[in-house]
């Protein structure tokens, strides 16, 4: 059975001429295989039917090399004639041959699909270990920083007791042997009072704290445990270290009130224990401004 040419062969399965001849001059007449998988790799390049220079051999005169297809022979030149079954035999076997170059292409772009998306995924891994890596460094350092803000709060805090605790030892120190009376030791009779008739009987010494709950102007309130033989001036001074002003700003010393029966301490009652003021075990003190004068 007589073979069609690589270029009819080409012709038959529907490419274009212009292609085709391009395909087996550019693949340097190696065949038809070699002619489809350039024909298949440049199907989509934008010049792919753009014709070739004419071949430097054609310009001198010269026969063309085996790189250059020589001219298309014309029809019953040499060229035996194919019956219409050994065409359609030999149309078949190219369209096999077309359908296997297909499958085999369309088998590597899967595989080259694939890799890309293989390379996506590890990529995509690769970006959420260094967000993970970058959260936990935040969260590490959000807890760095709260816990250096807690032991902040805690100096600060001990700075305050540490004062109030100067300010006793001071005001004792200065007014303990001159104004008011010293604590009285346990006894069944009471020190005397030198505050005015109106004042409340002393509290049974079996209590040695006091809860003292402090009502300030702006509606909130400040509750500390006193020892009953505190000093009121203790007191006093606490609200004035909490009261949201800044400690020794200079601000006047706060008027304490008692809530019933109402009562407004004096200076000289500032320097009295708790519990000869009635104010063991517990009780509720009001803040007010002390007025001027």
């Amino acid at each position: 059975m007589a073979e069609l040419t690589a270029l009819e062969s080409l012709i038959e399965m529907g490419f274009p001429r212009g292609r085709a001849e391009k395909a087996l001059t550019l693949t340097g007449n190696q065949g038809i295989e070699a002619a489809m998988d350039w024909l298949m790799e440049h199907e989509d390049d934008p010049d792919v039917d753009e014709p070739l220079a004419t071949p430097l051999g054609h310009i001198l005169g010269r026969e063309p090399t085996p790189l250059e297809p020589g001219p298309a022979p014309t029809a019953g030149e040499g060229k035996p004639v194919l019956s219409e079954e050994e065409r359609q035999e030999q149309t078949k076997r190219m369209l096999e041959l077309v359908a296997q170059k297909q499958r085999e292409r369309e088998e590597r772009e899967e595989r080259e699909a694939l890799e890309r998306e293989r390379q996506r995924r590890r990529q995509g891994q690769e970006l959420t270990v260094a967000r993970q890596r970058l959260q936990e460094d935040e969260m590490r350092r959000a807890a760095e920083e709260r816990r250096r803000e807690k032991a902040e709060e805690l100096a600060a805090r001990q700075r305050v007791r540490e004062k109030i605790e100067r300010d006793k030892a001071e005001r004792a120190k200065k007014y303990g042997g001159t104004v008011g009376p010293q604590p009285s030791p346990p006894a069944t009779e009471p020190g005397p009072v030198p505050s005015s008739p109106s004042q409340e009987p002393p509290t049974k010494r079996e209590y040695d704290q006091c809860r003292i709950q402090v009502r300030l102007p702006d509606g909130t309130s400040l509750t500390q445990t006193f020892r009953a033989r505190e000093q009121l001036a203790a007191v006093r001074l606490y609200v004035e270290l909490h009261r949201g002003e800044e400690p020794g700003g200079g601000q006047d010393p706060v008027q304490l009130l008692s809530g019933f029966p109402r009562r407004a301490f004096s200076e000289a009652d500032m320097e009295r224990p708790l519990q000869e003021l009635g104010l063991v075990p517990s009780a509720v003190l009001i803040v007010a401004k002390k007025c001027p004068g």
